[in-house]
């Protein structure tokens, strides 16, 4: 019997960047909750704030994996967060200043995301798109507060340089994965949607076999293998259905929505 469902949201739920979420999904998740006692929970390489915003007619019924594990928000409290090696993240910054001309950059903190960018339409995509907390300011490493995941976008897609130069160059001292086409994200390297999710299973009491997962990317890999149903979305990549047990209809056709809605 399946208790707990983790679903990503990028790629899996909607089209990347989308700032809702369709109504039959918070329906859903209520009733999964009232009726068949089943907790859903967002694992996302999004930043708390912008899930929050997101799911907020459910905020009570969710729980929250954000900054692809690095922090986990429960009932309103955050009962896991793995902060970076702070060098680590000054060194990753360093080297994405080197792209600057050509990419952005955001630094993850428990209280929102820091940005050093006079870019509007990027500046628009975190409000809008992603409905993100932030603040842009001069340095991003100079704040006190803990930095949890540092993101690097280009708008016309990052995989080349995420994969053949950035990911290459910190492989030894942080967990770097693709998030989407536009989006490297780097965590510590024990960070991943998979160990957050079998914290959530541990902390809620349940089993790897009541557990149902969703994903599209890379870095839902770790999760969909720390689910006994694990689903990849038919627009997910090929590494990734290879590492599902099932494959159900893409985000377009509400996928993920199709396959919750016959538990109830």
């Amino acid at each position: 019997m399946i208790k707990l469902i983790a679903s990503d949201v990028d790629g899996t739920l909607v089209k990347d960047s989308s700032p809702l979420i369709y109504k039959e999904i918070p329906e859903a998740i209520i009733k999964l909750k009232k009726e068949k006692k089943i907790q859903f929970t967002v694992a996302s390489g999004r930043s708390y704030h912008s899930i929050w915003n997101m799911f907020r007619a459910v905020e009570d019924e969710i729980a929250y994996i954000a900054e692809n594990g690095a922090q986990i928000v429960y009932q309103g409290k955050t009962v896991f967060l793995k902060e970076m090696n702070r060098k680590d993240a000054e060194d990753i910054v360093k080297m994405y200043r080197q792209y600057a001309n050509q990419c952005e950059c955001i630094v993850s903190t428990p209280d929102g995301t820091l940005m050093e960018t006079d870019n509007r339409e990027f500046i628009e995509l975190i409000r809008n798109g992603y409905r993100n907390k932030f603040e842009i300011v001069d340095d991003v490493l100079a704040t006190e507060l803990p930095i949890i995941k540092v993101s690097i976008y280009q708008k016309e897609g990052i995989r080349q340089l995420g994969e053949e130069v950035l990911i290459p160059a910190f492989e030894d001292r942080v967990k770097g994965t693709m998030a989407g086409e536009q989006w490297v994200d780097f965590m510590d390297k024990s960070v991943d949607k998979g160990d957050a999710l079998r914290f959530l299973q541990n902390y809620l009491g349940v089993t790897r076999e009541e557990t149902m997962a969703f994903g599209d990317n890379n870095n839902d890999i770790g999760m969909l293998q720390a689910a006994e149903e694990s689903y990849a979305v038919e627009n997910a990549r090929d590494i990734v259905k290879a590492s599902a047990k099932h494959i159900c209809p893409s985000y377009q056709e509400k996928g993920v929505y199709q396959i919750i809605s016959k538990l109830l």
